[in-house]
């Protein structure tokens, strides 16, 4: 069957008159100084090398002196947009300490860091081709996480803030190692990732597309897991690549839940994080209304991976619900109404 496993190359999606308008009226769209293709002038570039003298597959970036005056007060002023909601007054303290850009992400996005004069703070944005998919896997993080997402969109560019943490790649080779009470806490929030990203349906949550920020506590530390890339936005046709526990590079956590937690206690962490993702939804129900009234008539995938994905939930979930779906919008719905019933019970296939 087509779509059986993710696609090489996501397609870009352009952002619609009504998704614009949607934007606008939250405040995420705003005239920006510079746009995505004026960081492409750039002239040379060299291989960003990390402490380990590992190849990270980002490309530091050069410019002109010519391209470099207006292209760093541009991204100085488009950081303060984004942090200080375009105060300028911060802007004489902050200047652009590198760019790197990252040629294989499928926004192919530039990052920059940016320094605080006054005491040498540096901090990240992102700079992105903007993507409907992303627009709508932004908006959900937003309003269905624990998490608050700043972004700004002008027309075909997309700016990110930068979200601090942990690489997962890096917390599962480095932080697995650790007391039960923290492994059982690991395992426990894992799932309540995994609950986020399937009611959503956020793909492709692979170690090195969500981070883990720890907060030191009373006894042990917290966890959270949150998503880095929403690129994969219920894009795919494959049901599995919406749940992080089947992707074997998050394995040594799921071995952490299996050697800690019965399937019961997994269970109930599933429904303490859906009646949350619950309360959130009702919480921003105006604005979710609004989000889902433009998602619906959008098209955001392929009809064959929306053929697909209405199959493999509907025999997931043992619900034939899904069959009446005719696209994406209509699919994330469906499963974001079905998993918040209170009586619902998830199935484990």
């Amino acid at each position: 069957m087509a779509g059986d496993a993710p696609s090489k190359k996501k397609l870009i999606f352009s952002i619609n008159q009504q998704l614009s308008q949607y934007l606008h009226k939250n405040n995420r769209q705003t005239s920006l100084p510079l746009q995505y293709d004026d960081l492409l002038r750039f002239t040379n570039s060299t291989s960003l090398i990390n402490a380990d003298g590992e190849d990270t597959l980002w490309e530091t970036v050069y410019y002109n002196e010519l391209d470099a005056n207006e292209i760093f007060p541009g991204l100085t002023r488009i950081y303060a947009l984004l942090k200080t909601d375009g105060d300028e007054e911060v802007l004489e303290h902050l200047t652009v300490a590198r760019i790197d850009f990252c040629t294989f992400g499928n926004t192919k996005p530039f990052r920059i860091r940016i320094i605080n004069r006054l005491n040498d703070n540096y901090d990240h944005f992102y700079v992105k081709r903007a993507d409907a998919s992303r627009v709508y896997g932004l908006e959900f993080e937003h309003l269905l996480s624990p998490n608050h997402i700043t972004y700004l969109v002008d027309g075909k560019t997309l700016i990110e803030e930068h979200i601090a943490g942990i690489p997962g790649d890096d917390f599962i080779a480095n932080n697995l190692d650790d007391t039960k009470f923290n492994q059982i806490r690991i395992a426990k929030e894992f799932v309540k990732f995994n609950e986020r990203c399937f009611v959503r349906l956020l793909g492709d949550m692979r170690s090195y597309n969500y981070v883990v920020d720890i907060t030191p506590d009373i006894e042990g530390s917290q966890f959270r897991i949150r998503a880095i890339d929403f690129d994969q936005q219920s894009y795919e046709g494959w049901k599995s690549f919406y749940l992080p526990q089947y992707i074997k590079e998050n394995n040594p956590i799921i071995f952490l839940g299996i050697k800690h937690m019965s399937p019961e206690t997994v269970k109930q962490y599933q429904l303490e994080e859906r009646s949350l993702i619950a309360a959130r939804a009702k919480t921003s129900s105006r604005r979710l209304d609004d989000l889902f009234k433009v998602l619906l008539k959008d098209r955001i995938s392929q009809p064959a991976k929306v053929e697909q994905l209405k199959n493999e939930l509907a025999y997931h979930h043992k619900n034939d619900v899904f069959l009446k779906c005719s696209n994406m919008g209509e699919i994330v719905l469906t499963n974001l109404q079905l998993l918040l019933q209170k009586e619902f019970i998830q199935s484990s296939v």
